[in-house]
């Protein structure tokens, strides 16, 4: 069987810095590892674009062929396209004449035996009747989460939102209905795939962590004194201009904090939005784009996550548990995690009892500090990303692995 593959992926997997990077980056490195593996995708803009090299280099001779194109669609060009095509806006803002030539110019050379495809965008770039497996990695049914937006939204918007929704929901269905192995972040995603849609091949392919480099007792700076100030940190952590984490700095902000006596909430986090940057004040600090966040995550005296709007796995909140954080989690960042509330984490709905467990943990350091071990503890036990990607050959090569058994 031929072992070269194609990964397409709708941003440059490299450096593995942000949650989608970290989840391609991995999947890429565990599949060089299977096969020779050229790779299609596009960057958000030149600098992006130039961790090609960077790229090249951490994956050795395993990179062939690659394609990587700067997106250059505007949002107000997708939509109107969208609309005239009757098509989700995810798939116009992400559509490519040279990317889908450079596809099918690689696949009719005929060495490349398997496509995987990461994130649902790419998957316009798959030709309908490929002769090659194809394994799609959807990652979240990220329909659902534009049909969060609708219920939440009001005006215009909503609308928008409930058209992609229900677009992109067809989509996700009709690509998942022709791949061989569609996979998802956890299995609470898989299940709710397999419950909308009633279609077999649907696999969990979960998120792990490094657990070397997200150690506390790993080598990184501490912070600074000044940084660091007087009084506990609730700190924040996450792409600041991202929709779903906007939403929950600012609920936070205005309905958690005023009820907690003292701390200061920290949201690090590179790109702050205009709503996130006006938050900045006396008890808030927005500090924008960090050297290394394990210097936050160290000092950090708890780390919160009160997404109101999440799908998948959050990153932030397996990175705090590596880090021996005690970590407040809202139900939906904490779904979709292996963990055990109240021993490893603590799982609050809610302005009342957010601020309740947050006022605890404060009030006893030595529970908050067990929290953070048990953290810690389950994420060595089950979250390496060598335990988590281990289903992922028998995915990519079922042929192979049912040889060598």
């Amino acid at each position: 069987m031929n072992r070269e593959l194609l990964f397409l992926a709708h941003r440059i997997p490299f450096p593995p810095d942000r949650g989608d990077k970290i989840r391609s980056w991995h999947l890429l490195r565990a599949l060089g590892e299977l096969g020779r593996v050229h790779l299609a995708c596009f960057a958000d803009d030149e600098a992006d674009a130039a961790h090609l090299a960077g790229l090249r280099q951490a994956m050795a001779n395993r990179l062939g062929a690659t394609h990587v194109e700067v997106r250059r669609t505007g949002k107000a060009a997708a939509g109107a396209r969208a609309l005239v095509e009757s098509k989700p806006v995810s798939l116009t803002l992400f559509d490519s004449p040279r990317l889908r030539a450079f596809v099918e110019r690689l696949l009719a050379e005929g060495n490349v035996g398997t496509v995987f495809a990461f994130s649902g965008q790419m998957a316009q770039f798959v030709p309908s009747g490929l002769a090659q497996r194809f394994v799609m990695d959807l990652g979240d049914v990220d329909s659902d989460k534009f049909a969060q937006y609708a219920a939440d939204g009001r005006g215009p918007m909503r609308w928008v939102n409930q058209r992609e929704a229900r677009r992109l929901s067809a989509f996700e269905r009709a690509t998942a209905a022709r791949a061989d192995v569609t996979t998802f972040v956890s299995e609470a995603e898989a299940a709710l795939f397999r419950q909308r849609t009633g279609l077999p091949n649907i696999r969990a392919l979960s998120n792990g962590i490094d657990l070397v480099f997200f150690d506390p007792a790993a080598d990184f700076p501490p912070l600074a004194d000044d940084e660091r100030g007087q009084g506990p940190i609730l700190l924040f952590t996450g792409q600041m201009d991202y929709a779903p984490n906007v939403d929950a700095v600012r609920w936070f902000a205005a309905e958690v904090l005023p009820r907690l006596p003292i701390g200061r909430f920290v949201i690090a986090g590179r790109n702050p939005a205009p709503a996130v940057r006006a938050l900045a004040g006396e008890r808030i600090q927005v500090t924008g784009a960090v050297a290394d966040m394990r210097s936050w995550l160290a000092a950090a005296d708890i780390v919160v996550a009160p997404l109101r709007i999440a799908r998948g796995i959050q990153n932030k909140v397996l990175e705090a548990m590596a880090m021996a954080r005690p970590v407040v989690a809202s139900p939906a960042a904490f779904e979709g995690i292996e963990a055990q509330p109240k021993r490893d984490l603590v799982v609050a709905d809610g302005a009342e009892a957010m601020a309740a467990a947050i006022r605890g943990l404060i009030e006893r350091p030595t529970d908050a500090a067990a929290l953070g071990r048990a953290g810690r503890a389950c994420m060595v036990e089950s979250y390496s990303w060598e335990q988590r990607l281990a289903p992922l050959a028998a995915m990519v090569f079922p042929d192979a692995e049912r040889a060598a058994a």
